[in-house]
């Protein structure tokens, strides 16, 4: 059986090299990927997306890598911003496109059905005819109501009669459990401090729900619809920068901490809308700014 999964499609190609570099090291040395993350400091499972190009691999877990391996970390750090260019470029896109769609579903409007139309004025008529009642279905335990809208009793027209409508909204239901997709481990309150790479947060169930530029580092909101949690993000950051982000009482940070890491990102908080978070930035060089 193969040790390593097959790549992702339409996955970067300057990344793909960068991951298939990164596997001859690791097989090369011959490490589990338990022994890996034990001697990197950087987890199991996090090493597993990395390597089957799940996720980039952060700039500090290639140094650890080269360092634990003895393989020249020039090369692969080079290697390594190469994808990370071409990584944020796909994300970019990405964002880009579930932006799209997001507002392309806004904007369609579902016209609303007709009403039931009254009888027309003018003397009532003499012979009765067929008189059709609401029914209504209940669907399970879901407690799903369809309704059809009755006709008028035709023996009784008066006003009162004609004001009625049948339409009737279905009582809401309880809340059921989050189905969150493979690879995803959190939702809601449960992401609530947790890393959102090591949940499976982050990737393809992320967009950017806020930004700005503070000097020249990117401040983001990052909101996982898919998980109910949003964090804060800066990217072109120095040793030295921070992040934070604060809702309610629940508050996260996050530091550039090692010498060439240019990407920090805070702990999840759960949030209903990405409206609910601002991300704030404090440079080394003094500057600060928040979405």
């Amino acid at each position: 059986m193969p040790r390593w999964k097959d790549l992702p499609d339409g996955l970067d190609p300057q990344v793909g090299e960068f991951v298939a570099q990164l596997r001859r090291i690791v097989d090369g040395d011959g490490s589990s990927l338990a022994t890996l993350a034990d001697r990197t400091g950087y987890g199991k499972a996090s090493w597993e997306r990395y390597l089957n190009g799940r996720l980039l691999a952060p700039k500090g877990a290639v140094v650890a890598l080269a360092e634990v391996t003895g393989t020249d970390p020039v090369s692969l750090i080079t290697l390594w911003e190469l994808a990370e260019r071409a990584w944020s470029r796909s994300e970019l896109r990405q964002d880009n496109a579930t932006e799209a769609v997001r507002l392309s579903r806004a904007r369609t409007v579902t016209a609303p059905a007709p009403g039931p139309r009254g009888p027309a004025a003018g003397p009532a008529p003499t012979a009765a005819r067929p008189t059709r009642r609401p029914t209504m279905f209940l669907a399970g335990a879901l407690g799903v109501v369809v309704v059809a809208v009755g006709a008028f009793l035709l023996t009784d027209g008066g006003p009162a009669e004609r004001n009625r409508t049948a339409a009737v909204t279905p009582a809401p239901s309880a809340a059921s459990p989050r189905s969150l997709p493979p690879g995803v481990l959190c939702a809601g309150s449960d992401c609530t401090g947790k890393d959102p790479e090591e949940t499976g947060c982050s990737g393809e169930h992320v967009t950017t729900a806020d930004s700005i530029t503070v000097g020249t580092t990117l401040v983001e909101v990052r909101y996982s619809d898919t998980c109910g949690a949003a964090w804060g993000r800066i990217v072109r950051a120095v040793r030295g920068d921070t992040v934070r982000v604060t809702v309610g009482p629940v508050r996260q940070s996050g530091a550039v901490t090692t010498v060439g890491d240019t990407i920090a990102y805070t702990p999840m908080v759960a949030v209903g809308e990405p409206g609910e978070m601002s991300a704030c930035a404090e440079l080394a060089s003094g500057e600060r700014g928040c979405t």
